[in-house]
């Protein structure tokens, strides 16, 4: 075990000293602070221009449904003809014009509305334009049949479904985004930490079998040290550089949005007027009390010892398959064959937490998806949020490390012969014979 603690320390200083893990480490948020700065930065001007529109309503029936706000200005035009108000709107840099034809039959009046514009109109405001139009016509259609509108409007009712289980804990229907929210988070962060690391110690091994070091070093040491080392020293710089990426990234964060004066978690987007108009409807203080319950309804302790675990479980299994990849081949072009069947499983796990977990997350497939090691780390992660018993947690924890000791006992196999294999391309075949050795 001396030697092992040695080969970590090896292979964690030899990536952390490396000049490109350094140069990344730097670069990687300098990059994406950046190209952030610059969305939120343009975003933030875009949002500062204001639209003026004109509206020529020759019908006279929906010109007052109109009203100026911060981003947009509606002039109402009058005492002229559809082509004066299409040169003034055009001289005067207006960004559009909004014409509303004389009509007889409300349902009719959407073949007499046009909005002329030099350039393509955004469609979140051609949309708008549609809903209080829809509204509006809507409301002179009931009022021309006879109908009171403001009974209708005072018979409204609005229904919010409370949910509360057999034990008197209650939930509500954002429970599931919140849960599906953090599974998919969980899920692409595995991810992307197994693809990025995995290849990282996929291609140590391979650059050190090419260039023969491997051969003194072996001699020395046991195969299945050798490689646990390189996994346990890489994933630890790679945590590394994951905090220095997170640390870094706030204090660049922090100094762009006081140099720049753009809050880069404020950006604006074209549907913000939506957005806040829906936040001022009288169901927005449900919803917001509707998410503070399900924050409150989570088990966070939980979801954090089983993420932590599960995560070193799930990165630990597939860094062996990468290893032992690492050494059945002679350069990276070969590691493709191999290559698939360890994405496969990774992709499948996150679909079926997507499809089936979010819809019923005790149903057979994701009780038996999230037993399997190979997608347990994910589809578990996705079910925990949604009330998995401790035992069936346990279990499947349990069949987690059994396979990643079968699978570093079978990779050390590969490792043991494909180390020392130069010139040849392997084979699956090839590979079981020298796991029978």
């Amino acid at each position: 075990m001396n030697h092992l603690s040695l080969i970590i320390k090896r292979e964690y200083l030899t990536k952390v000293k490396n000049k490109s893990f350094i140069v990344m480490t730097i670069l990687s948020p300098i990059i994406m602070i950046a190209l952030a700065a610059v969305v939120a930065y343009l975003s933030q001007l875009n949002n500062e221009k204001v639209r003026t529109i004109n509206i020529f309503d020759e019908s006279g029936v929906v010109r007052d449904i109109f009203k100026s706000t911060d981003k947009t200005t509606y002039n109402v035009l009058k005492g002229m003809s559809l082509e004066e108000a299409k040169v003034l709107s055009k001289e005067s840099g207006s960004y559009g014009l909004l014409y509303i034809d004389k009509f007889t039959d409300v349902k009719e009046a959407s073949n007499h509305i046009k909005f002329y514009s030099k350039e393509s109109a955004s469609l979140s405001l051609i949309s708008d334009f549609e809903n209080k139009l829809n509204k509006k016509l809507t409301n002179l259609e009931l009022q021309n049949n006879g109908v009171d509108i403001d009974k209708i409007k005072e018979s409204k009712i609005s229904v919010n479904i409370a949910q509360e289980s057999f034990e008197g804990e209650k939930t509500s229907k954002i429970d599931s985004i919140i849960k599906l929210v953090f599974g998919l988070a969980s899920g692409y962060l595995l991810f992307m930490f197994i693809i990025i690391y995995g290849n990282m110690i996929m291609r140590s091994v391979i650059e050190e079998k090419t260039s023969r070091i491997i051969e003194v070093i072996i001699s020395s040491v046991k195969p299945v040290q050798l490689m646990l080392g390189k996994i346990i020293g890489t994933s630890l710089a790679g945590i590394t550089q994951f905090i220095i990426w997170m640390v870094f990234g706030g204090l660049l964060m922090t100094i762009v949005s006081l140099v720049l004066g753009v809050n880069m978690l404020e950006v604006q987007t074209p549907q913000q007027e939506i957005v806040e108009m829906a936040s001022q409807g009288a169901d927005f203080k449900f919803y917001f009390e509707s998410f503070k319950m399900s924050m409150e309804n989570m088990p966070l302790m939980n979801l954090i010892i089983a993420f932590i675990l599960f995560f070193i479980g799930g990165y630990l299994l597939y860094s062996s398959l990468y290893a032992a990849i690492g050494a059945a081949v002679d350069n990276e072009t070969d590691t493709q064959q191999f290559l698939l069947p360890i994405i496969v499983p990774l992709i499948l796990a996150v679909y079926i937490g997507i499809f089936t977990v979010i819809e019923d997350p005790h149903g057979t497939v994701s009780t038996v998806f999230s037993f399997i090691p190979l997608t347990s780390p994910v589809v578990m992660l996705m079910r925990i949020p949604f009330g998995v018993p401790l035992w069936q947690q346990l279990v499947s924890l349990l069949l987690l490390i059994s396979t990643f000791i079968g699978t570093v006992w079978f990779a050390a196999k590969i490792y043991r012969v494909g180390i020392l294999m130069y010139g040849k391309k392997p084979s699956y075949k090839e590979i079981i014979k020298w796991i029978k050795y």
